[in-house]
């Protein structure tokens, strides 16, 4: 198999990764008897082999550290035999130079921290997933995109749908046509490993077909880094509010973005109401 991803596979890496791995499982928890004449710790490779539908020659040679070529559907069933963990599966992915294509989303109880930090926050804040859905936000962020956050309904409320479809979104965002061109070059960018991702392609899909600003945006090939820096929303008459906005990568969940918008020119107390 020829490898499709542009990251180099660090196979001496992956192979010692592999053997502590096996090592560390006791063959009683699979059922499997220690016998008086087993002399390897952990399970044999041929009994890993079994457990991850691979063939024992090509596990011993991955093993090994040969340059053996693997896809991500082969990775993640050595990871479920192997009984990694997300981050563990994670890293076995990255040592081998693959993008996990179908990662497990996040459980409920994982997000739970992550809703306790954003309600302790008194700016604006919300989370985001891998495909910009919003995972959880503070009262704050439902105030200021009511139209988004206020009240979504039974399908997660996306960033990009909300600036590209919803009408209310062009009349919040200061200057929204500029901000929803450079949305797209960041989304590209952060995107750049979901190009064989089914929800992925249906977003783009989706608003190719019903944003024109999306479908010339998308089709320039942009690709900037989500950074920070001023956000200006016209909320009611008067001037438009401001804000300086950090976007954070939780340090277990690198998948996840944390973004902050801190109000500019007013007191701490004035930004707590």
């Amino acid at each position: 198999m020829d490898r499709q991803d542009d990251q180099p596979c660090d196979a001496a890496g992956l192979g010692a990764f592999l053997r502590a791995a096996r090592e560390r499982l006791r063959p009683a928890d699979f059922g499997i008897a220690a016998g008086r004449r087993r002399r390897t710790p952990g399970l044999r490779r041929e009994e890993v082999a079994a457990l991850c539908g691979v063939s024992p020659t090509w596990y011993t040679w991955i093993e090994q550290g040969r340059d053996v070529a693997a896809s991500a559907a082969t990775l993640r069933a050595l990871a479920a035999g192997l009984r990694l963990g997300s981050v563990e599966r994670a890293h076995l992915l990255r040592l081998a130079g693959r993008t996990d294509p179908d990662p497990a989303p996040a459980a409920q109880a994982e997000l739970e921290p992550l809703r306790a930090l954003v309600d302790a926050v008194d700016a604006p804040a919300y989370v985001l997933d891998r495909h910009w859905n919003a995972v959880a936000w503070n009262r704050a962020a439902a105030r200021l995109f009511a139209d988004w956050l206020g009240a979504p309904g039974a399908v997660p409320p996306n960033l990009l749908r909300y600036v590209f479809l919803d009408p209310g979104a062009a009349r919040l965002i200061v200057d929204w046509e500029a901000r929803a061109e450079r949305l797209v070059a960041e989304y590209r960018a952060d995107s750049v490993d979901l190009h064989h991702d089914a929800e992925h392609l249906a977003r783009v899909a989706e608003l190719t077909r019903c944003s024109a600003l999306f479908e010339r945006a998308w089709r320039a090939q942009r690709v900037v880094a989500r950074e920070g820096g001023e956000r200006a929303f016209q909320i009611g008459a008067g001037a438009p509010r401001v804000y300086r906005q950090f976007t954070l990568k939780p340090a277990l969940r690198p998948d996840l973005k944390l973004i902050v918008l801190v109000p500019q020119g007013l007191s701490p107390r004035s930004r707590r109401r």
